[in-house]
Order: structure tokens, then C-alpha cells, then sequence
């Protein structure tokens, strides 16, 4: 059974997180391991000005596609930013806070859909 298409909303997330030069992007397809949300999207910048910058990033471009957030958390400090489309969370991090939170290894049972810098 082929599994079912990548949102456009979940691609113009990807395209503003690599438009800012966001670090470490991946993509884990949720689908066959939660009931919560289909994706999550993480990635790193460079420092908490750069991470709310990219965060900023997606809400302004899924928001002119007419794609709210449900739920930000962690925006005014930028050492993890939270955004939650309800299909997809997209996670931004500090390095160091990625890192000790290791998100990817906590959900290692998700396939990974797109992997890399």
C-alpha cells in the first residue's frame, strides 16, 4: 500500500526552513506511530535569533497559504520553538537544546521522510 502524499502546507514549512538556511532538517512521517500529529519537522539554527527567525519564517509562509498555527510554543526565547499545524509539528532548535532532547532517537520508529542539512 503506497502511503498517502506529503501536504503542500508541510512542503512550503521545509521550503522556509531551507529558504533560512536551517540546519539538521527532518522529516519523520508520524502516521504508523501516533495518533497525534502525521510529521515532525526538526531542525537546528544557529543561535535563538536564527531559530525565531526561521519560526517566524514558517508562520508567515503557511499564514499568506492561509494555514494558521494551532499551537506556538517557545518563541520569545528560540532555544526550542514549537509550531503546531495539527497534520504537522514543526520543531526548531538551539543546538545545544536539540541535542539533550534528541527528538530524532525518541521517535526512532518513525520512518524518516527527508534527512540532511
Amino acid at each position: 500500500m503506497k502511503p498517502a502524499p506529503v501536504p503542500d502546507a508541510l512542503r512550503a514549512a521545509i521550503e522556509a526552513i531551507r529558504d533560512l538556511k536551517g540546519q539538521h532538517l527532518v522529516v519523520l512521517d508520524l502516521r504508523s506511530v501516533s495518533d497525534a500529529t502525521d510529521f515532525f519537522v526538526i531542525a537546528s539554527g544557529t543561535s535563538d535569533a536564527h531559530v525565531r527567525g526561521i519560526a517566524e519564517s514558517v508562520m508567515e509562509k503557511l499564514g499568506k497559504q492561509g494555514h494558521r498555527t494551532h499551537h506556538v510554543e517557545g518563541l520569545t526565547t528560540g532555544r526550542w520553538v514549537l509550531l503546531d499545524f495539527v497534520d504537522f509539528v514543526v520543531h526548531l532548535f538551539h543546538p545545544e537544546t536539540r541535542a539533550f532532547y534528541q527528538l530524532e532517537r525518541l521517535w526512532g520508529d518513525a520512518p524518516e521522510l527527508l534527512a540532511g542539512s
